[in-house]
């Protein structure tokens, strides 16, 4: 019992290890604004333009609403695409 523990554990580092790096990029009707990618911790925004990222999120929904409210008053909610 207590080695498929230690299995589980492993893999699930693993898996955790191989989802950092997806990105989402945010598209509007100007083309590309921001992307987000994904960390060991979380979700990191970055703006087309600014050299800094502009925080770390704890979910894609929140770092979603981030770059979204990062836009500035008048932007459209931009669609965000997988890559």
């Amino acid at each position: 019992m207590s080695d498929q523990t230690s299995t589980t554990s492993t893999t699930s580092t693993t898996d955790a290890a191989e989802s950092a790096g997806q990105t989402w990029v945010a598209v509007g009707p100007a083309g590309t604004v921001g992307s987000i990618g994904r960390t060991g911790d979380g979700f990191v925004v970055r703006l087309v333009g600014r050299p800094e990222q502009s925080g770390e999120y704890p979910t894609l929904a929140v770092a979603k609403s981030a770059l979204f409210a990062a836009l500035g008053p008048g932007a459209e909610y931009p669609e965000f695409h997988e890559h």
